[in-house]
């Protein structure tokens, strides 16, 4: 059954692991993952052959950083410059407050129909379940946002919804939602989609978009993007929205270049974008072009809950270009849609504890091999591992339990488990010394340890250590090479 025809599907975090299991058992969305990440790891390291990428690296987590240690100040600053040039700047505690600002909008205007570009605050928000509720027709520009959106499916990517599917998928979507003959030819399938988005562009009353970079010193909004969607979202219909999260504001102009170096490099293995739209205002007096209003709408939902925690903070240095997820091995193996929430992957495991609560998405964290790619990948410098170790914490009540939800309980018995394996691995004398007991007494462990060995076989400590065969057959080799035995 394809893509296309097959019903839809609710994912939760609350069962990741079925939902993984699911996944692992689907061969189709395992190779869909397995050539697009490994696709996109080449591009990547290809594209920074030639950078010094840790200098570059670097000075992208200083400027975010900064960003964020002078954020109230710079939010005030880029609201009173914005304002100064003609935008107007709304405030929304929550997903749902933001809503309510975006269809009042709408609704002043006498909004039918409204034009999306690609904006992930808007999936976190549903705004287009509310829109719809209101009577207001959204449609999704970005390629692969039309896709999904066409097959009544959610992204599973941040930066490129659609990577689940193959071409063979595509063209079922195509020719059973749009009515174009069926091709696998993807320049032909391109051309469809734009000859129906272009009407819906000259046809919508609002454009929707997201914000990469909101310039504090300046008022700008920054937008990249690879189609030209954005720039007909923005442009095209008389009143444009942009909704971010309140973590996007930058210092100065003169911090977006690095930004946007590491950005396209690390998402798509670009040196540069298509396009780099820079909004400044709405459509000034002998423009031909550009809306009539620009409105920018600042959302919170647990930004400043996050911004209170010293460790935690780090998570808003994200610039959304999903390296994290491409180089991750549980992602690539299971897929966006298992995780059941709108940014899936290391950095999603990390930030949607704090918007959704850490008892919804407790099995988030652990969705890791704490392999540590993430964290060596991410352009910013974010320390996911240190931070999947900290939820980790909280998840079972222990730790700081900031996070909201934080404090599931384990038992007693798998406390001072955890707690003596720790103490043992942490004093090496006491570990030889266990180790080699333990080989003494291997017939003695038990077959059954509890969920461990629902799917697994019980491990039994080897009667000789690695280590101890190591050392053994250098002793060996001194001997036979008239050597002093180690």
């Amino acid at each position: 059954m394809s893509a296309a025809h097959e019903p839809v599907q609710t994912f939760t975090p609350r069962e990741f692991h079925r939902q993984a299991h699911d996944a692992l058992g689907n061969p189709q969305i395992r190779a869909n993952f397995r050539r697009a990440m490994d696709g996109l790891m080449a591009k990547r390291r290809d594209v920074f052959s030639d950078w010094d990428l840790e200098v570059l690296r670097e000075l992208g987590a200083n400027i975010r950083l900064r960003a964020l240690a002078k954020l109230p100040d710079l939010l005030e600053r880029l609201e009173a410059n914005c304002q100064a040039n003609g935008i107007q700047v709304h405030w929304a505690e929550n997903g749902d407050e933001a809503c309510r600002i975006i269809g009042e909008i709408c609704e002043r205007h006498g909004a039918r129909a409204v034009i999306k570009g690609k904006s992930m605050v808007s999936e976190e928000m549903h705004l287009n379940a509310h829109l719809e509720a209101a009577g207001i027709e959204a449609l999704e520009s970005d390629l692969g946002e039309y896709l999904v959106q066409l097959n009544e499916q959610t992204p599973s990517h941040i930066i490129m919804p659609a990577i689940h599917l193959n071409t063979d998928e595509i063209a079922e979507i195509m020719h059973d939602k749009t009515g174009i003959e069926r091709t696998r030819d993807v320049d032909t399938m391109t051309a469809a989609a734009r000859a129906q988005l272009r009407e819906r562009f000259m046809a919508a009353d609002v454009g929707i978009s997201g914000v990469n970079f909101a310039v504090a010193e300046t008022g700008t909004l920054c937008l990249v993007e690879n189609e030209g969607n954005g720039r007909m979202t923005t442009a095209v219909p008389p009143v444009h929205i942009a909704v971010t999260g309140i973590e996007k504001v930058v210092e100065h102009l003169r911090d977006v270049p690095p930004l946007y170096a590491l950005l396209t490099r690390s998402a798509t293995g670009q040196h540069v974008t298509t396009y780099f739209n820079m909004i400044s205002s709405p459509r000034k007096p002998g423009e031909h072009d550009g809306p009539q209003e620009v409105h920018l709408v600042l959302v919170d939902s647990g930004r400043s809950n996050i911004y209170q925690d010293d460790e935690l903070l780090d998570t808003l240095r994200c610039i959304r270009c999903g390296a994290c997820m491409n180089h991750c091995p549980v992602y690539t193996r299971v897929g966006g849609h298992t995780y059941g929430t709108t940014y899936p992957g290391p950095i999603g495991s990390i930030l949607m504890p704090h918007m959704m609560g850490l008892e919804a998405t407790k099995d988030l964290p652990t969705a890791s091999s704490l392999c540590g790619a993430c964290g060596e990948v991410c352009p910013v410098k974010i320390p996911i591992p240190d931070l999947l170790v900290r939820l980790r914490r909280e998840a079972v009540g222990e730790g700081r339990g900031n996070v909201r939800g934080a404090g599931v309980k384990r038992t007693k018995k798998e406390v001072a488990a955890w707690k003596g394996f720790q103490w043992l691995a942490t004093h090496p004398a006491a570990w030889r010394s266990g180790a080699a007991l333990a080989g003494k007494l291997q017939a003695l462990m038990p077959s059954k340890l509890g969920p461990w060995t629902e799917y697994r076989t019980a491990p039994k400590p080897a009667k000789v250590s690695l280590h101890a065969m190591v050392k053994r057959h250098q002793a060996g080799k001194s001997d036979e090479d008239g050597g002093e035995r180690s």
